[in-house]
């Protein structure tokens, strides 16, 4: 299935204004578009139609979307980005840790919207589906474990192993800094990310990535980490 074709998305967000701008937009995009107000018709539209990917306001009149995005990951896991007028880094990380997989700031423009969007439906139908992770000239084989840069093959400590593999099992998604921080060294590990800025800071040197021009870890400032889109064919 084409991007953009046939695919169904949830809009659950008070603003009529927004509704409609997004009915314009998906109408000449090809996507089918459901509207909700609140969290109950949201919760609804999400039950009846399965909807292939959300997008959320956290203002909502009968539920904070914090608490909605967690309801939202009982029953399903389509993925969720957050469109809100809330700015703040900490509106940010909260909302992907409780399990957004992007955010987006009002006032938006229409095709950085279409680009997130198509990125988390690509995100969608790959993952789970590869053994190996490439993009460029960065190779990641999770069966064999092992790291390749420029078809060399990279020696990285374990915890630089597990910090790679895990955010190349979610290419293009934005993973924060406590979520890898928890991820790798468990819940009960300090807030500070000093540790995982220096184990990023070996790894970046070793696959050969300058963080002033990334070519496949970002950093989302103040958030945390992305990693770059996977080519890897899903043949």
């Amino acid at each position: 299935m084409e991007i953009g074709t046939k695919y169904k998305i949830l809009s659950i967000d008070e603003e009529r204004e927004v509704q409609y701008y997004l009915k314009r937009i998906f109408l000449q995009s090809g996507y089918k578009l459901y509207t909700a107000g609140n969290r109950k018709e949201g919760i609804e539209q999400l039950t009846n139609n399965c909807p292939d990917l959300i997008l959320l306001d956290l203002i909502l009149p009968d539920t904070d979307g914090i608490a909605l995005i967690k309801e939202i990951r009982e029953l399903s896991d389509c993925p969720v980005i957050v469109v809100s007028s809330r700015s703040r880094e900490r509106d940010k990380v909260t909302a992907l840790d409780a399990g957004a997989d992007d955010y987006v700031t009002k006032p938006f423009g229409a095709e950085e919207l279409l680009a997130r969007i198509r990125c988390a439906l690509r995100h969608r139908r790959k993952y789970g589906i590869h053994n190996v992770y490439q993009a460029r000239d960065l190779k990641v084989d999770f069966e064999k474990r092992v790291v390749f840069s420029d078809g060399k093959c990279i020696h990285l400590t374990p915890v630089e192993y597990r910090i790679v593999e895990y955010l190349a099992m979610n290419p293009g998604k934005v993973i924060t800094y406590r979520m890898l921080l928890e991820k790798i060294w468990g819940p009960y590990v300090s807030e500070n990310n000093k540790i995982l800025r220096v184990n990023m800071t070996n790894i970046r040197r070793k696959i050969g990535d300058n963080p002033a021009e990334p070519k496949y870890i970002f950093t989302e400032s103040g958030v945390g980490y992305r990693m770059a889109e996977s080519s890897a064919s899903s043949e």
